[in-house]
């Protein structure tokens, strides 16, 4: 069954070009008002350009995900821009530098899971309660299915974070009638996935959109977007 999200509010982190410029293209031409995110001020430039053709809002903030507070800081200009949001897509994220496992500092896991994992939450418990007071939400945070990788195994780890706090959260969000999933976008030809990619990054569309389009996937999932590539 589809979902009308028309004229809802989303917040898309990353999105100043890759996959979570997909992302707010895919939004936008389904009527949802964008917030769109990027590390500096004024790197969401060409993205708010792309969605001028569109009958939508939209809004930019920016920040860097290195610190609890800077994290902190991405909410408030979010509440601060739109009032609230209904759908959240945490896309942002970082590879620690490949190297053998064995040399990678504690600080090199640390700030891979601030990035990461732990900025994800912050963003989660700043904008996931007002959703449960409407009674709507819609919360995707970008995983991976990397496997096998020694060299990355920070970025591997925080990814399997991810999994298992979308896992969780979905129980504390039983019948609020916010669900949470995890999206696995493949491996794309982006800056992140490198020129060796499988797949073009427009193909994350349709699929990243699914849980919100649709209500086929139940809370609590991990998804793969190339699975939906012909729907």
């Amino acid at each position: 069954m589809n979902v009308d999200i028309g004229g809802k509010w989303a917040l898309v982190t990353g999105s100043s070009r890759g996959i979570g410029q997909q992302i707010a293209i895919g939004l936008a031409q389904r009527g949802v008002n964008i917030v769109l995110h990027g590390r500096e001020k004024g790197n969401t430039a060409q993205t708010l350009s792309l969605l001028e053709s569109y009958a939508i809002e939209a809004k930019s903030v920016y920040g860097k995900f290195d610190t609890e507070q800077g994290a902190k800081d991405v909410v408030a200009q979010t509440l601060a821009v739109c009032g609230g949001i209904d759908i959240l897509y945490g896309n942002h994220g970082i590879q620690n530098q490949w190297k053998e496992v064995w040399a990678i500092s504690q600080a090199e896991w640390e700030n891979t899971f601030q990035v990461n994992f732990f900025s994800m939450v912050t963003l989660c418990s700043g904008l996931i309660p007002p959703m449960i007071k409407k009674g709507f939400g819609r919360i995707i945070l970008t995983t991976s299915g990397i496997p096998d990788i020694p060299q990355l195994t920070p970025y591997g780890s925080s990814k399997a974070a991810i999994d298992k706090y979308v896992f969780d959260l979905s129980a504390q969000l039983k019948d609020t009638g916010v669900h949470i999933h995890a999206m696995d976008p493949g491996w794309l030809r982006t800056d992140l996935g490198g020129p060796d990619g499988m797949f073009s990054v427009e193909t994350v569309l349709p699929g990243a959109l699914v849980p919100v389009i649709t209500d086929v996937l139940e809370s609590g999932k991990v998804f793969s977007a190339q699975n939906y590539r012909g729907l």
